[in-house]
C-alpha cells in the first residue's frame, strides 16, 4: 500500500488505520472524509522532535492550518507542541474556539484588512508575518493606539525555483507575496520597519513552494537567507532572532512519488545552516518551518459511492461518484495526481481503464483520469487516498451540494469530528 496506515483486510476491503473503510461508509454514508488521528500525531512528532534535536531549543514547526482547519486539528497541534500559522480571521477564530493560545499563532497573508489586524491584536496574536508597507503602517497605528509593541516577521522572497509545478511555487521574485531580496526591496524595507516605535522585528520568513522531496531547495534558500541576515547585521546592526523557512516536505500521492525521510532531511538542513552561520558570522537563529500538507495529507482518505459506469466506444469510460469537485477541487485546479481504488474490492485485479468523474454539473469536474480499477458497479465504494490536505479546506457548496463530514480514527475507534452539512445549512444565511 502507498502508506503504512493503509492495508487490505481479510474481507478484501481497504482498511484505514486498521478500520474497515466499507464499514465506515455504511455507518456514516458517502461522500466521507476519513482522517487517521494517530497518523497526524506521528507526523507532527517527527517535525517537533527532529527540529528540537537538530535546530536547537526554541525551534519548532508551525502547523500550516490552511491545509486543514477545524477545531479538532488545533487541539492536536497544541497537544503535540506545535505553533500554528493562520491566513485569515476565520482560521484565527476556529483556533481560538478550540482553545489554541493566540501567542503561539503566526498570522500570514498578503492582504490583511484593518479589521483582521484589530481582531488579531485584540486576541493577543503572537506574530504577524508582514507582507507589505500598508500592513506595516496599519499594525503600527493600532499598536500605538493600544499602547503596545507588536512582534513581527518580515516575509521576503529569496528567488528560489524549487522545481515544483507553478501553482505551488511561491519563492520566486515575481510573486504577490513578500519583498524581494534580489531587487533590494527587502533590504530597504527593513530600514522602514526599524523606524517604527510600536513594532519589533524579530526575524524573517520565506516560503519557496510545496511538494519538495529533498533538502537541497531548503539549503539553497537558507544560503540566501543567512547572507541576508549577515547584511542586515552589517547595515542596521540587526541581530535576527527567528528564521522561518516556510513549508514542510513533500507527500506521496502516487507510487511514483519518492519516499522521504523527513527527520534525516531536517538533520541535513540543520547541518547546512550551522555551517553557513559560522562562515558568515551570524548568530544561529531559532528555526521555524510550516508543514501543513505533510502533517495531514497521508492521514486522509475520501470515500465515495459509485453511481454509474458509462463507456463511450472509441473514447473512454467514465465512473461517476456521489462527490467530486465540490469536496476535492484539486484535480480541476492543478491536475493533481491521486491514487484511486475500490475499497470493497481492494484485492481484485484492476484492469478497467477509466476516468473518475464527480456529480457536479461541470465538464472539468473530474477526480482523476487514466485510472485502473476492477470494473465498477453501482454501489461500489471508491476510495481516493492521501486527501487529508486541501480537500475539506477547499471544499465548496457548488451546485448546492452539502460538504461531507470528517470522521476521525484513533486506536481502532471512529468518531465524528465535523458533522455532515444539511440542506438547512445551505440556506442558513439566506434572507
Amino acid at each position: 500500500m502507498l502508506h503504512t496506515n493503509l492495508s487490505v483486510n481479510e474481507k478484501g476491503h481497504l482498511a484505514i488505520a486498521g478500520v474497515d473503510a466499507v464499514s465506515l461508509a455504511e455507518k456514516y454514508g458517502t461522500p466521507l472524509y476519513v482522517l487517521d488521528e494517530d497518523r497526524v500525531r506521528a507526523n507532527a512528532r517527527i517535525y517537533v522532535d527532529s527540529m528540537r534535536k537538530y535546530f536547537g531549543e526554541g525551534s519548532r514547526p508551525l502547523y500550516a492550518s490552511k491545509a486543514l482547519s477545524f477545531r479538532g486539528i488545533y487541539k492536536i497541534a497544541a497537544e503535540e507542541g506545535m505553533c500554528v500559522d493562520i491566513v485569515s480571521p476565520g482560521e484565527l477564530y476556529t483556533a481560538l474556539s478550540a482553545g489554541f493560545p493566540a501567542k503561539d499563532m503566526f498570522f500570514h497573508g498578503n492582504n490583511k484588512t484593518d479589521a483582521d489586524i484589530r481582531y488579531a491584536m485584540d486576541s493577543g496574536i503572537g506574530y504577524f508575518i508582514v507582507d507589505n508597507a500598508e500592513e506595516l503602517n496599519a499594525i503600527e497605528d493600532y499598536a500605538a493606539l493600544c499602547g503596545t509593541t507588536q512582534d513581527i516577521l518580515l516575509r521576503v522572497t529569496p528567488g528560489i525555483d524549487p522545481h515544483t509545478f507553478e501553482a505551488v511555487n511561491t519563492g520566486k521574485v515575481d510573486c504577490q507575496f513578500g519583498f524581494s531580496i534580489e531587487t533590494g526591496q527587502a533590504r530597504a524595507f527593513v530600514g522602514e520597519i526599524l523606524k517604527k516605535k510600536h513594532i519589533r522585528l524579530r526575524g524573517f520568513h520565506c516560503h519557496i513552494g510545496s511538494q519538495i522531496f529533498d533538502q537541497v531547495p531548503f539549503c539553497d534558500a537558507a544560503d540566501i537567507m543567512i547572507r541576508f541576515l549577515a547584511e542586515m547585521k552589517k547595515q542596521y546592526g540587526l541581530l535576527t532572532e527567528i528564521l522561518n523557512l516556510g513549508g514542510g516536505f513533500g507527500v506521496r500521492y502516487v507510487d511514483s512519488d519518492p519516499v522521504i525521510d523527513i527527520a534525516e532531511n531536517i538533520r541535513l538542513v540543520a547541518s547546512h545552516i550551522n555551517a553557513r552561520c559560522i562562515e558568515l558570522g551570524v548568530a544561529h537563529p531559532v528555526i521555524l518551518m510550516e508543514p501543513g500538507r505533510s502533517i495531514v495529507a497521508d492521514a486522509g482518505v475520501t470515500l465515495y459511492s459509485v453511481g454509474s459506469v458509462k463507456t463511450i466506444d472509441g473514447y473512454r469510460s467514465y465512473v461517476s461518484i456521489d462527490g467530486g469537485m465540490s469536496d476535492n477541487p484539486r484535480y480541476a485546479l492543478y491536475k493533481s495526481q491521486y491514487t484511486v481504488l475500490l475499497a470493497n474490492r481492494a484485492n481484485e485485479n484492476a484492469d478497467f481503464l477509466c476516468t473518475v468523474a464527480g456529480r457536479c454539473c461541470e465538464s472539468g469536474a473530474l477526480i482523476q483520469e487514466n485510472v485502473l480499477l476492477p470494473r465498477p458497479v453501482r454501489g461500489d465504494i471508491l476510495a481516493v487516498l492521501v486527501t487529508g490536505a486541501y480537500n475539506y479546506s477547499m471544499a465548496s457548496n457548488y451546485n448546492r451540494i452539502c460538504r461531507p463530514p470528517i470522521v476521525m480514527l484513533s486506536n481502532g475507534e471512529d468518531r465524528i469530528a465535523v458533522r455532515r452539512e444539511t440542506f438547512e445549512d445551505l440556506t442558513a444565511c439566506d434572507l
